[in-house]
């Protein structure tokens, strides 16, 4: 079995992706692009499991057919490949682009097709009686009907990888271009992420192929270069990771922003605050806080760490002085800052200065904690992230104040 780890463990990932999506799948099956993921997950899945040398041994046995699993790997890597360039033509396709892309696509489905015939034409033509679980290609490099198998797979697979890293690198680039022009679209990160992490596997399944027609030919001229082999099946078992990696983030990346990565980056923004309004340990009354459990979701973590915010604000309030903010946000706007900012700057003077009146036990006038909870809830209302820019501007000011 731990002949086989390479193959298993991308296999099992890939396959727990492949659950996962099920539902996705299930109801969005009409949707070309959702069946071309998903089928792409599959094929991979299906490539690593099928690779493995336990497997391949089984699939012979099962068979009865010496070197079986050859040409079942080949179809079913040649299928992933030709999966590949169709998401990428449905990924670039727009409204105005889609019948050249439908085009393109079936050209791409039918010269695979015509890939995976020959595959199969050729081993039946073909004598491959000894069993290799992992150097056919390299054992039957000179057999008739085999090894014309073997180069329209690897050639046609090299082919697909460098037309798919050229056109994700492409598209990766124009979106930084139009990113650069327009800003952020929504999900455009994560799509150009993946596009590049893309682009780099299609180009080592490209050099992978091109290294095989190598190690081929050199066998046609008497050398062997099998130490390469045990080195190239790790290398592809990670490049497929990275494959898996890139199809999925443009998928899932938006939500895992939305949910996990900007809630995570907003609660650590907070401890600036968090620092300056809370309470100290030896204040007489101290809030009753409500901690979110460890294994809540970022989002709640997030809405409990706001909820302690606006309470400790809420007992500062009695050392807040308004006069204070106004006069930092007057300075603040001479000085060029812009309005947002000039506002978080503002409140950020303010909560710094009842911090340390708080401190020392002297509070306002009460009217001035009444005007500056009004000021608060006015800028709330204007600024939903007010709170996340009065943190960052602590520091700042501490800075300024040095």
């Amino acid at each position: 079995m731990h002949e086989g780890v390479n193959y298993y463990v991308p296999a099992t990932a890939l396959g727990v992706a492949v659950l996962a999506k099920f539902p996705a799948l299930v109801r969005g099956w009409r949707n070309p692009l959702v069946r071309t993921v998903n089928s792409l997950l599959i094929l991979t899945c299906a490539a690593f499991l099928f690779s493995a040398p336990p497997t391949i041994r089984f699939v012979n046995q099962l068979t009865g057919v010496s070197n079986f699993s050859a040409p079942l790997v080949y179809c079913i890597v040649s299928a992933y490949s030709c999966a590949c360039v169709v998401l990428m033509e449905h990924w670039r396709a727009d409204s105005r682009r889609q019948a050249r892309a439908r085009t393109r696509v079936r050209g791409w489905i039918a010269g695979f097709a015509l890939v995976i015939a020959a595959v199969v034409v050729c081993f039946c033509l073909g004598e491959a009686p000894d069993e290799r679980l992992v150097d056919f290609e390299l054992y039957y490099a000179t057999t008739p009907f085999i090894w014309e198998m073997l180069v329209i797979y690897i050639f046609a697979n090299a082919v697909a990888a460098l037309a798919g890293s050229v056109a994700c690198w492409s598209w990766s680039l124009a979106i930084r271009r139009s990113t650069a022009r327009d800003g952020v679209a929504a999900g455009g990160r994560s799509l150009r992420v993946g596009l590049v992490l893309l682009a780099v596997s299609f180009l080592v399944n490209g050099i992978f192929s091109l290294t095989k027609l190598v190690m081929i030919a050199a066998c046609w001229t008497g050398r062997e270069w099998y130490a390469l082999e045990r080195w190239m099946s790790i290398v592809i078992s990670l490049n497929g990771m990275v494959a898996a990696c890139g199809l999925l983030l443009p998928v899932v990346g938006p939500w895992l922003g939305a949910h996990a990565v900007h809630p995570l980056r907003d609660f650590a923004a907070l401890r600036h605050l968090r620092r300056t309004v809370r309470p100290s340990p030896c204040t007489a009354r101290q809030p009753v806080l409500l901690t979110a459990p460890w294994f809540s979701s970022p989002e709640q973590h997030l809405m409990h760490r706001m909820t302690d915010l606006h309470d400790w604000m809420l007992e500062l309030r009695a050392y807040c002085s308004d006069d204070v903010r106004e006069g930092a946000y007057h300075g603040a706007r001479q000085g060029g800052t812009p309005e947002p900012e000039a506002v978080a700057i503002a409140f950020a003077a303010m909560f710094t200065a009842a911090a340390d009146r708080r401190r020392s036990g002297s509070p306002t006038a009460p009217e001035q904690g009444v005007r500056a909870s009004r000021a608060l809830r006015s800028a709330e209302t204007e600024y939903r992230d007010l709170m996340i820019r009065v943190s960052r501007a602590l520091p700042s000011l501490a800075g300024a104040e040095r």
